[in-house]
């Protein structure tokens, strides 16, 4: 429970704070992580980048799928996401959706909070990608080791 008070603390605070610009260094990194991330992870289906680039004690809240740990959320990965590469699920963030407020410690930058709408499509070889769904997404990022690491999840708002 402490960790869903966590979560909607952080929300509600990266609603009373600005959001960086998003021709800046901090928005554009993250942008480009995001992006990264999501490729090789849930598009390319990268198993063993994916466990890496999540943090150990992972939350996912999901709309739909309830909650996972970093186990149960590389089961779930592996299971439905990466299971069939003939009807393969892929993620796409709409570009001008994207919003990142960073979280400071004693005036240190230690995470951000990385909202926005992410589009899924299914794939198949020889067809045009198709358009399955919408949902909105906050991520909590650390940077931990020189790298953000994804810690918080909420994906919501699936139509």
């Amino acid at each position: 429970m402490s960790k869903i008070v966590f979560l909607f603390f952080l929300l509600f605070y990266s609603f009373l704070s600005a959001q960086v610009a998003k021709d800046s260094e901090l928005f554009l990194a993250l942008k480009k992580h995001d992006s990264l991330f999501f490729e090789k992870s849930f598009n390319e289906c990268d198993l063993a980048f994916l466990e890496k680039a999540i943090h150990l004690d992972l939350a996912f809240y999901h709309d739909q799928g309830g909650v996972q740990n970093k186990t149960t959320f590389l089961e779930s990965v592996k299971n439905n996401i990466c299971s069939n590469p003939n009807q393969k699920p892929i993620r796409k963030v709409k570009d001008d959706s994207l919003e990142v407020f960073p979280l400071y410690e004693n005036g240190v930058l230690y995470g951000v909070v990385q909202n926005g709408v992410h589009e899924f499509y299914i794939r198949e070889q020889g067809k045009k990608d198709v358009l399955t769904s919408t949902a909105r997404f906050t991520h909590v990022y650390l940077w931990t080791n020189s790298q953000w690491i994804l810690k918080e999840v909420l994906s919501y708002d699936h139509q």
